[in-house]
């Protein structure tokens, strides 16, 4: 009866569902896939890397070692997920501040857009960081750098700051409200324009 009710019996342990173990990957090396010959040895290469000859040295045996996973590269791919939720968390922010304090519509309709980047940045930098756990549970070799995310990041973040930019400065020419800072522009303009003019010099 002990046997039946232990959930470590034979009997419980062989309705178990049979899984198959993820494949592990090996370290790539140089060595060639060689076999014994007649005498049990392997064949031989000539040593090219010698100092004053090239002699003849036999190929190693290929053993294929497992991919070490050390702890830092764990800790690295949490590290990249706190960095993708904190810019999440402030382009969020930044939507909250904006809805809450404005109630012009274009600061809300932009509220709202700096709202999606800020959901988008976190669905990406979750589904990175599972991608990643995913392959360093298979100790897959492959590539961990993603270049596109963050390009995608900076250009949407780039084009709503000008897009805004534009926006408010269309509603001043319109409103005929001076634009902070347009003075500077045309003094700096003319200084460059006076600058670049060449004065003729009389032939002596």
């Amino acid at each position: 009866m002990t046997d039946i009710l232990s959930p470590f019996s034979s009997s419980a342990l062989a309705s178990l569902p049979r899984l198959r173990r993820p494949v592990r990957y090996h370290r790539a090396d140089g060595i060639p896939e060689t076999e014994q010959d007649d005498n049990g040895q392997r064949p031989t290469v000539q040593d090219y890397h010698a100092i004053h000859s090239a002699p003849k040295v036999r190929v190693p045996k290929k053993v294929p070692t497992p991919v070490k996973v050390e702890a830092k590269v764990w800790f690295a791919n949490e590290r990249t997920w706190v960095g993708w939720l904190d810019l999440s968390i402030v382009i969020g922010t930044l939507a909250l501040a904006l809805l809450n304090a404005s109630k012009d519509p274009v600061a809300r309709n932009f509220a709202y857009v700096y709202a999606l980047i800020s959901v988008g940045v976190l669905i990406y930098g979750y589904s990175l960081y599972q991608h990643r756990i995913s392959m360093i549970r298979r100790r897959d070799p492959g590539h961990f750098d993603m270049i596109a995310g963050p390009v995608v990041v900076s250009l949407l973040l780039f084009f709503a700051v000008l897009a805004n930019f534009v926006i408010r400065v269309r509603e001043l020419k319109e409103k005929n409200v001076p634009i902070p800072g347009a003075d500077l522009l045309q003094m700096f303009s003319r200084n460059v324009s006076a600058n670049s003019t060449i004065v003729p010099r009389p032939f002596a």
